[in-house]
């Protein structure tokens, strides 16, 4: 008995010992295993930089009596399942959803405790943000082209090889070449994954000073988060602000927002995790689709140039690098931009459900915060169903 509980004594020293290595070897590991795969509210544990609101508020207009027929309209989730829409919601574990069109809220839905005025993240949802900025700060000559290497503008990355040839161009498609490894293939794949590493860590400088590349920038598409938090870092150095900062003034100020939004940094007064870690508020994100819908103007004025806009919401004659879901949705300026026979709308897209969508045809934008999501891809068909239009999912 004696050497049985010994044993059991040793073996969990051993663990202790093992953890404790494992911490000290790669710190951020303690707060993976603490939080785990983050929510719509771990941003929270992590200092923010504020992205002050607009002096004077743009207000969507809204009836007295919204819409409540888009509850028993159906919709697809991702099983291939044609269901009601307040199924869909309870599916995905949607926080919120308005659907906008022509400046007026048509039909808004949240769960408990959520509202428009809700600060929530939106995960991947922040790359999008982060090619705005770009489009700015090539407008305003603080970059000078996507050509340019991003050894110009960082030159701590100059001792790493990896970063020799990587344009800006290269990490706006994702294609740096640099090592990622994701969160697919199990719980201990997704433990020592690159993606938890920098959602995590506490100096992502450090561990971007130190990838390794893997593939000829310009060849491989890659979907990662350090290409544009490599691009976050470009612009804070390409301006001499922080990207809170430079959001604030060169957007978020000139658009009529009611709410503050931020950016999560690695520390306080670190970096901006510009891959997935801005806070925005569904009512005021809403206000992005619409600047770009009016293809970058704002009460008149000219807020983000309109060939950037143009050029970010449609791939042109280039080959798509990605194909996501019924609608072929390629990654394109940090978009997502649906490639299917009937194309023109597009998206910013975050994990867990987390959704900016735009129709210009129908002028149409549509907000999702979720827990979960629910799949597939309705937003098109909800979007042409308000505006009175015809719409069939493909056969296959």
């Amino acid at each position: 008995m004696k050497f049985f509980k010994r044993a059991i004594g040793y073996f969990f020293l051993i663990i202790i010992l093992f953890f404790a290595v494992l911490f000290i070897w790669r710190p951020y590991l303690a707060r993976v295993l603490w939080y785990r795969q983050p929510n719509a509210v771990t941003y929270k544990a992590f200092p923010q930089e504020n992205v002050r609101k607009s002096d004077t508020t743009f207000h969507f207009y809204r009836t007295t009596k919204t819409r409540i027929d888009l509850d028993s309209f159906k919709v697809r989730n991702g099983n291939k399942q044609m269901i009601p829409f307040s199924e869909y919601f309870k599916q995905g574990q949607l926080n919120a959803f308005i659907v906008i069109r022509n400046d007026s809220v048509l039909y808004e839905k949240y769960s408990a405790g959520y509202s428009d005025s809700t600060l929530t993240t939106i995960f991947s949802g922040a790359k999008s943000m982060v090619s705005i900025m770009l489009g700015q700060a090539l407008n305003k000559g603080y970059v000078k082209s996507l050509n340019d290497k991003v050894t110009d503008y960082i030159p701590e990355l100059n001792p790493n090889p990896a970063f020799k040839t990587i344009t800006l161009k290269n990490l706006l498609d994702m294609k740096s070449g640099l090592e990622f490894q994701d969160t697919f293939g199990g719980i201990v794949k997704a433990f020592f994954s690159d993606e938890a590493k920098y959602y995590y860590t506490h100096d992502m400088k450090a561990e971007l000073m130190k990838v390794k590349l893997v593939n000829k920038p310009g060849t491989v598409w890659k979907y990662k988060s350090i290409d544009p938090i490599l691009l976050g870092w470009v612009l804070e150095m390409a301006t001499g602000k922080s990207v809170a900062q430079f959001f604030e003034e060169n957007i978020w100020r000139k658009i009529g927002t009611e709410y503050n939004a931020s950016f999560g940094l690695d520390h306080p007064g670190g970096l901006a995790n510009t891959a997935s870690r801005f806070q925005v508020t569904a009512i005021d994100l809403a206000k992005i689709g619409r600047l770009y819908l009016s293809f970058g103007k704002y009460a008149g004025k000219q807020i983000v140039p309109e060939g950037w806009v143009r050029q970010s919401i449609n791939i042109g004659n280039e080959q798509p690098a990605s194909s996501k879901g019924w609608q072929k949705s390629a990654h394109h300026h940090l978009w997502w931009i649906p490639q299917d026979d009937e194309n023109g709308d597009y998206a910013a897209e975050g994990m867990l459900g987390q959704r900016l969508y735009v129709d210009p045809k129908t002028n149409t934008i549509i907000i999702q915060f979720a827990d979960h999501g629910a799949g597939d891809y309705p937003y098109r068909k909800i979007s042409r169903y308000l505006a009175g239009l015809p719409f069939n999912y493909p056969k296959n």
